[in-house]
């Protein structure tokens, strides 16, 4: 059980490190709500909660917007990313590329504890 506590302990200062970045993003409100949300479940999920419907919600949203959102070419995008050498917004498929990315790592980070629910 101590993993767990590590582990998402880890994740709420990681999203809310997020959180702080998006705040120059065009859309931070929808973006800090999305890493707010994963930040409570976080919380949730170190005193050994895992809500079953709303993570499954969450869950199948993140999954959706980061295929939604995914660039065109994963390996295009990284390499506008290397190439530009900072984290200013250079184009739409840049923003969109770290949305995807951003909604996939809050979807992982949620399903071992949508995983824990099911099997209670």
């Amino acid at each position: 059980m101590k993993f767990w506590k590590y582990f998402y302990g880890f994740w709420i200062v990681a999203f809310a490190l997020f959180s702080y970045w998006q705040f120059n993003d065009p859309d931070p409100e929808v973006w800090v709500s999305v890493y707010a949300v994963a930040i409570i479940f976080c919380l949730m999920g170190i005193r050994g909660i895992f809500p079953r419907y709303p993570l499954t919600i969450v869950v199948i949203a993140c999954f959706v917007g980061a295929i939604y959102f995914w660039p065109e070419s994963v390996s295009g995008w990284i390499g506008q990313e290397i190439e530009q050498g900072d984290l200013t917004m250079k184009t739409p498929e840049m923003e969109e590329g770290r949305e995807s990315f951003g909604l996939l790592i809050v979807a992982l980070v949620m399903l071992p504890g949508l995983i824990r629910s099911w099997k209670k």
